[in-house]
């Protein structure tokens, strides 16, 4: 999605949150089954996300962690099953705001691709596609 096409609601909320925000992108995707919009931006040297819902209301913050804090066993092992070398880049942990869960979103490196990985709370891989 081009930061034209970001809707009007969720750029006003971004302006307030990231006021020195750069870089920003966004894309419609899942997460915890629903459709929302994923916007990442780039403050400070920092990379955030924030997600809202397809209606442009603010839904929750993704928590940027360390590659080495990234998920559970079962993660990694699955990860290895697709991408057998494999370089994460970014990582974040998505907490469900109405509920018990939590997903991670993952860029990493493979093959000479940088790709986009979602990750379910059991550590099944929910999406992969080439960034």
């Amino acid at each position: 999605m081009s930061k034209d096409a970001i809707p009007e609601k969720i750029m006003q909320h971004l302006n307030k949150k990231h006021p020195k925000a750069t870089d920003i992108t966004a894309e419609t995707t899942k997460h915890f089954g629903q459709d929302v919009i994923e916007v990442r931006v780039k403050e400070n040297g920092a990379n955030a996300m924030d997600i809202y819902r397809a209606n442009g209301n603010y839904h929750v913050s993704g928590i940027n962690i360390a590659p080495d804090d990234l998920m559970f066993a079962t993660s990694r092992e699955n990860l290895k099953k697709v991408f057998p070398e494999y370089s994460i880049k970014e990582a974040f942990l998505i907490v469900n705001p109405n509920g018990v869960g939590e997903e991670f979103d993952v860029t990493l490196e493979s093959s000479g691709k940088l790709w986009d990985v979602s990750i379910d709370k059991a550590g099944n891989i929910e999406k992969k596609e080439i960034n």
